[in-house]
């Protein structure tokens, strides 16, 4: 069972609340959760688990409470909570504005779903799921190009974000652009493989629309067998075959997706349509009003009204059929255009003629061209098409019209070949095409045109080329033919508009001169080129040519309006005043720029740096407000306006509301191509500035500066280093100054500002309680440079070029120069302290190295104690082996001299058999201590030989010679003469000694063994004998 635990107040105890038993009343968890000034987190927790359990009314009743301004004081320092709580509620609006069938309390969710984002955004501008929620509430409005702008933020941060590539799908195929948004729906799907099966419907939707049945019939497939809009769809697949049988599937599945969910609009019409086939337009009646009731898009209740037109024309109700037949082709556009005398009368025609005239398409699509782009854009598209499948000539105004929607889409490749298809050959197509040549292709094919493009000019011309039309007289001099039909001008000028948007301004001026050359009274080619000056900084010669358009049409309030501007640019705030004022009675009051313009001027009065007069200055922002009020009473969308009346709210101390209205502004702004509004950006980042928010301030004066001017712009940057200044942020302050000299090097107020800085940078150093000797040379260096930039603004302030107090740069200097004296003295003490530092690290790294050199030693040694013993124990093994090795030979080397010492010994007894017959009569007995000696031989031999011949054969078998010495073979025989054996000079051999030396080692008395008849015991005493003779 799930719980929460809510911590109580100066106490280790807590409040368990279990989650499957939350109360009926939500005032008693609301009781506890701020009597315990609970976490904001659970908070959400117990309001989602409300809205888990149907009890919507709890759920908000929380969450309204967590967002009242109570809570916010408290919990002000909780940021991403708050912003939760406050989204949470946006989006259940925007929900319930969705599904909202009467208009005005759609519009009145939809109002606070946008109060409940906006107050987010106030808390962070940043927050990705702020513009997630505003997106979703835009697409719910239908403001699809607002709600592609939200997305595109946060993927511009998140390229991955998955709800926002939803989203920017969801855009992408209300706009028809089908597989942009199949794309965005497989990237979701590489990203989050885990994603619900949903999306694999948007997947299906997208191969449907692009003609891919098969595949979209297999993405349906795969989601959930009781999902209404997959088994809807999957009908709709079915009924593309045109058979029998995918029309029988195809209503099944309708019907059961009717039994899922009875109010699914899409289901009761093509039920309704089936059913008016067979004849049941009771059924057809009763299922077409009930999808009326249960939607308010308007394809859908399009067909709705044709079904039920269908089923009273069958039944002969012509009256009925009529109105139904009316309202299917105008349902949507009523809600859009409330209406009007127009609609009403251009699909009247609509219906009378056949459904493929192009007619019918052109007038749906101007109706539609104000409200809807998108749908404008398909009905001309049609109209063009079933133009050319006529053969009938397209006419240049509806190219031009496919033309400007595709450049307001922001598609300017496809605007581009349109309004070259509107214009066809000329001598434009030559000026947009020619591109300067190298100088050999050149002197082969010489191509007038070119040369006239780039033929050198003298440099003195070259700012006023805007003016110059001598280009065109010497290709009609040259005999070039420079025609331009006079139906062909608007889109010609809408050309070289589309040029200046792609920054081919060259190209857009001489497009514009084009039409000047031959039609110099149109002011709007005056009016462009004035603007194409303007940008490039060249005032004088914008001036110039908004007096050209004026001299055509002096009441014109575009070009006056431009002329102020230009006079306020130029400082000339009474003439700038007259020409607003004129502008504004030229269009009678009616024109809003005019009112705009004066608004402008009475701010820039009220905020002027010299002679500010506090009553004047109220009176100004007093006046500037009521304008810009003025202008948003008749034009509640105009966006400049609101930005102005956010300016002067701002400059009251009303950061709050300002804020509100910039926010709103700068959404605004986003959703347009032609709308570039880069100071709104710039006020909300002076609201946060003001409000000591420095690094929401920071951000947003880098997003200008990336979004407006390629970072190249220094007042913005100048802006964004007091931002780093006012926050201590010194480095990052100098290197922004840096960058505006480097762009603006003539700005010696900048420089003067990058000297303040290098100050405040070194005094902030020196008072630190601890510093590096790093730091305090740093300081030095930056002192140093501080003394010298301030030594350049002192000698160029003697020529008076920026205006700067000499006094005050010197004091500057003296100042500078009194801390590098003092840091002299520090970075002093800090040397010696680091070289201090120094020696104890050195100190501490010897002795560390000794210990390591130790270890390491000690290391060695056990190496090599081990590595000896490891080469002994090998040792060992192998002089085991190898003793085993000889003792095997030995085992094998013996085994065959016993043979032959048994054939030996065989061959000695009988000669000795003969011998004892011949000298029979000499016999005698053996003296005793011989038998003693002989016995201990033999139990020595015996003995030998069970030991396995240890020792080395010419040790053991000493075998008799032809020639042997006689007394040696009496002895052999047992006849040895009793003399020879007291001789002392009798030689015996080391073999007999080593025998009666380990004989006479043996016990006193050793056991006396019976003779044995084996060959090794006769061979033992053979060999006794021999040794001792």
């Amino acid at each position: 069972m799930a719980c929460v635990y809510i911590p109580v107040q100066n106490s280790e105890e807590e409040v368990r609340v279990a989650l499957d038993q939350l109360p009926r009343d939500a005032t008693d968890i609301l009781d506890i959760l701020k009597a315990e000034q609970a976490p904001l987190h659970l908070w959400l927790i117990i309001a989602r688990e409300y809205f888990k359990q149907g009890k919507i009314e709890q759920f908000r009743q929380i969450l309204e409470e967590g967002s009242s301004p109570e809570i916010d004081e408290y919990y002000a320092d909780v940021r991403y909570e708050r912003i939760a709580i406050l989204n949470a509620l946006g989006a259940y609006y925007s929900y319930l504005g969705k599904i909202e069938t009467k208009q005005r309390e759609k519009e009145e969710h939809f109002i606070l779903a946008t109060q409940y984002y906006n107050k987010a955004s106030r808390i962070d501008m940043h927050e990705p799921s702020t513009w997630i929620g505003k997106g979703q509430l835009l697409l719910a409005k239908g403001d699809v190009d607002q709600a592609f702008a939200a997305f595109k933020i946060v993927l511009d941060g998140d390229r991955d974000n998955i709800p926002a590539l939803l989203g920017q799908a969801c855009v992408e195929f209300n706009r028809g652009k089908f597989s942009s948004s199949l794309e965005m729906y497989k990237r979701v799907l590489q990203v989050y493989p885990g994603c619900p099966a949903a999306v694999r419907l948007g997947i299906g939707l997208c191969r449907y629309k692009l003609g891919q049945f098969e595949r979209a019939k297999q993405a349906f497939e795969r989601l959930d067998p009781e999902n209404v809009e997959a088994l809807v769809a999957l009908g709709i697949v079915d009924l593309q075959s045109n058979e029998a049988s995918g029309i029988r599937g195809a209503m099944e599945k309708m019907r059961r997706a009717f039994d899922i969910y009875p109010y699914c609009a899409t289901a009761l019409n093509y039920l309704a349509n089936h059913f008016f086939f067979t004849g049941q337009h009771f059924l057809v009646e009763q299922l077409t009003e009930t999808a009326l009731a249960a939607t308010t898009h308007g394809a859908t209740r399009a067909h709705s009204y044709y079904n039920l037109a269908r089923s009273y024309h069958s039944k002969g109700d012509y009256e009925k059929a009529g109105l139904y037949y009316m309202a299917s082709a105008v349902a949507h556009i009523y809600l859009q255009l409330n209406q009007t005398t127009k609609a009403h009368e251009a699909l009247k025609k609509a219906i009378r003629i056949d459904p493929r005239d192009p007619e019918a398409f052109l007038d749906l699509g101007e109706l539609l061209i104000s409200t809807d782009s998108g749908a404008a854009l398909d009905a001309f598209k049609s109209a063009r098409n079933l133009l050319k499948k006529s053969n009938e000539e397209v006419s240049i105004e509806l190219l031009n019209n496919i033309g400007v929607l595709h450049f307001e889409r922001g598609e300017f490749e496809l605007a581009l070949q349109t309004f070259k298809e509107a214009l066809g050959d000329g001598i434009w197509l030559k000026l947009i095409d020619t591109e300067p040549q190298s100088d050999s292709i050149e002197g082969l094919h010489p191509d007038p045109i070119r040369k006239a493009l780039y033929q050198p000019i003298d440099s003195s011309l070259a700012g006023r080329k805007y003016k110059d039309m001598q280009l065109f007289h010497n290709l009609e001099n040259d005999g070039i033919s420079v025609d331009l039909p006079w139906d062909k001008i608007t889109t010609l000028s809408n050309l070289a508009r589309l040029f200046e948007q792609l920054h081919k301004t060259e190209t857009a001026s001489l497009l514009y001169r084009l039409i000047l050359f031959k039609f110099p009274e149109y002011v709007d080619a005056y009016l462009r080129l004035a603007a194409i000056a303007k940008s490039r900084n060249n005032i004088q010669l914008s001036i110039e040519l908004i007096h050209d358009a004026l001299q055509v049409d002096d009441k014109n309030p575009d070009a006056l309006c431009m002329l102020g501007d230009l006079e306020l640019k130029n400082d000339d705030w009474l003439k700038a005043k007259d020409t607003f004022r004129a502008a504004k009675d030229a269009s009678n009051g009616k024109d809003s720029y005019a009112t705009l313009c004066l608004g402008n001027w009475n701010y820039f009065a009220a905020v002027r740096s010299e002679k500010r007069a506090p009553k004047l200055e109220a009176t100004h922002l007093e006046k500037a407000k009521e304008l810009y009020t003025k202008v948003l009473v008749e034009h509640p969308a105009n966006m400049y306006a609101a930005n102005g009346a956010g300016v002067v709210l701002a400059e009251k101390g009303q950061f709050d509301i300002a804020k509100e209205l910039f926010t709103q502004v700068q959404e605004a702004a986003s959703g347009s191509v032609f709308v570039q509004m880069p100071d709104v950006w710039i006020n909300l980042a002076h609201v946060h500035f003001a409000q000591g928010n420095f690094s929401l301030a920071i951000k947003m004066y880098q997003n200008c500066l990336r979004k407006f001017y390629y970072n190249t712009d220094n007042q913005i940057l100048l802006y964004l280093a007091r931002t780093h200044y006012e926050a201590e942020q010194w480095q990052d302050c100098k290197k922004t100054l840096l960058k505006a000299i480097h762009l603006a090097p003539s700005n010696y107020t900048l420089r003067f500002d990058t000297g303040v800085t290098l100050q405040k940078f070194s005094a902030s150093t020196l008072q630190k309680t601890k510093r590096t000797v790093d730091e305090v040379r740093a300081t030095v260096a930056e002192l140093k440079n501080a003394v010298r930039v301030f030594s350049q603004l002192s000698a160029a302030s003697n020529l008076q070029f920026h205006g700067f107090d000499e006094k005050k740069i010197e004091t500057h200097v003296g100042y500078c120069k009194h801390l590098l004296e003092a840091a002299k003295v520090h970075c002093d003490a800090a040397e010696l302290e680091d070289q201090q530092n120094r020696h104890r690290l050195e100190l501490a790294r010897q002795a560390a190295i000794r210990e390591e050199e130790s270890r390491l030693a000690e290391e060695q040694k056990k190496v090599k104690l081990e590595k000896r013993k490891q080469e002994d124990e090998l040792k060992k093994v192998m002089q085991q082996e190898q003793h085993l090795e000889r003792i095997k030979e030995h085992w094998k080397s013996s085994g065959s001299k016993r043979k032959d010492r048994v054939q030996s010994g065989d061959e000695d007894g009988a000669q000795g058999e003969r011998r004892r017959r011949k000298g029979s009569s000499k016999k005698r007995k053996r003296d005793k201590k011989t038998e003693t000696h002989m016995d201990d031989q033999d139990e020595y031999e015996d003995d030998n030989a069970n030991t396995n011949y240890y020792e080395p054969d010419n040790q053991v078998n000493n075998q008799v010679n032809d020639d042997d010495d006689p007394q040696d073979l009496l002895a052999a025989a047992g006849l040895e003469d009793s003399d020879a054996d007291d001789d002392p000079a009798a030689p015996s051999s080391n073999t007999g000694r080593r025998i009666r030396g380990w004989s006479e080692s043996e016990d006193d008395e050793p056991e006396k063994r019976p003779p044995s008849s084996s060959p090794v015991r006769d061979n033992s005493v053979d060999m006794q004998l021999s040794d001792g003779d």
